[in-house]
């Protein structure tokens, strides 16, 4: 299985990108990296005779690879440009994915960018402010409530004897 896969992947990334490298999954399958696209696509064995399943992912700063965002087990049978179709239509929901939603901006702490106009650690509209106290005033009572009936605990023990 995994000839007939490695021969797919080979015909796939030469028509899909013409920057690519393939390379064995651990699981058996075959991935094709296209790093100048910021894109993975992968063939894994599923079982079936002649089928596989396609996973498609981002590829993250530094080169690591992204799980995968979107998956479908195809027919091994059909050919290269039936494959390709698919695979550039789960590239296209990968690309979707990885667009922040529109007025999102960007949140900054992962490597996106700030929008513009506002500090790093400024309050978000519709949330409100965090305040600095750790400890809550239910917290407090809470706490109170152990002490009182520890407290209780200690006279019923030692208390009342009248020494």
């Amino acid at each position: 299985m995994y000839a007939q896969l490695r021969e797919t992947a080979v015909e796939l990334a030469g028509t899909l990108w013409r920057e690519h490298t393939v390379y064995r999954e651990r699981g058996g399958g075959v991935v094709i990296r296209g790093d100048h696209v910021r894109r993975w696509i992968s063939l894994a064995p599923t079982g079936g005779k002649d089928r596989a399943l396609l996973r498609a992912g981002r590829i993250l700063d530094g080169g690591t690879t992204a799980p995968a965002r979107t998956e479908v087990v195809v027919d091994l049978t059909v050919g290269t440009a039936e494959l390709a179709t698919v695979c550039r239509r789960l590239l296209a929901d990968v690309a979707a994915a990885a667009e922040p939603a529109p007025g999102s901006g960007g949140a900054g702490k992962r490597g996106r960018k700030e929008k513009p106009g506002r500090a790093a650690g400024a309050v978000r509209p519709g949330r409100r402010p965090r305040r600095e106290r750790h400890t809550s005033p239910g917290s407090w009572f809470v706490l109170l409530c152990v002490v009182a009936v520890l407290g209780a605990w200690l006279y019923s023990v030692f208390g009342g004897t009248g020494v």
